[in-house]
């Protein structure tokens, strides 16, 4: 099943895709999924962030080829950085660079959102409390990185996250997945989850031992090797087998 968030007359309202249609929800997914009204067509909906967090969890360092292009050991446990909510971008949307920077880079993730509360639970069961998995970039302000102990400012600009384009329900195996980050039909980055350091259920059960999770919460996983730099009148697509390609333009 495919879930999104879009604007009905200017409200945004939960929806569920199904073919080129996209169907109002009475409620956000994690409490029920009942259609309400009529279908939109998916190519006129104003699609928005398929998550509602508080906040977003972002792992650092969870590729081993990206790990050695940053020059970096390999962590021991996941290397956890927050992005604030405010960066948030829709698919579609613009990433705006910011004049406090002279390298913004790209950085093609697998995202997910959290269905229902997690506090202290196991990797066992942790892909039990995922709502849908989703593209994400990861916008990073490179040379502010590098300057600052803390990842805050070179990833929290406004438009530094853009997400979507929807939920994918239904993943077999969040580690079986090929990414791939386009920018001008060029391709970037290419690579699988199943080279993460630490899989998708590991780092969510590391994430509840220290922070509640909540419905609506978006965590990314991290990025493979090949990230770049962005300038303005790029046009980026990050594609993700099984669950959709997210674009997004540079200003």
């Amino acid at each position: 099943m495919r879930l999104c968030r879009f604007e009905v007359g200017g409200t945004p309202r939960w929806g569920v895709i199904e073919g080129d249609l996209v169907t109002p929800l009475a409620a956000p997914p994690w409490d029920e999924v009942r259609k309400i009204g009529g279908a939109t067509p998916l190519a006129a909906a104003r699609l928005l962030p398929p998550c509602e967090p508080s906040k977003i969890v972002a792992v650092g360092l969870n590729y081993r080829a990206h790990a050695a292009e940053m020059g970096k050991e390999l962590p021991e446990e996941p290397l956890l950085f927050l992005k604030a909510p405010s960066s948030l971008l829709p698919p579609g949307g613009a990433v705006v660079l910011p004049r406090q920077s002279a390298k913004v880079e790209h950085e093609g993730e697998l995202a997910l959102v959290i269905g229902r509360a997690a506090t202290r639970i196991n990797a066992g069961n942790a892909l039990d409390y995922v709502l849908g998995y989703t593209c994400l970039d990861d916008v990073t302000a490179r040379d502010i990185q590098r300057r600052e102990k803390v990842y805050a400012r070179a990833k929290g600009f406004d438009t530094f996250c853009p997400v979507g384009p929807w939920l994918e329900t239904e993943i077999a195996d969040p580690q079986a997945l090929g990414l791939e980050l386009r920018v001008n039909g060029a391709v970037r980055q290419r690579g699988s989850t199943g080279d993460m350091i630490f899989p998708v259920a590991e780092v969510i059960a590391f994430i509840s031992h220290i922070m509640t999770l909540f419905p609506g919460d978006l965590i990314t996983t991290g990025t493979p090797p090949g990230v770049g730099p962005l300038t303005s009148g790029d046009a980026v697509e990050v594609e993700i087998a099984g669950i959709g390609t997210l674009r997004h333009s540079v200003a």
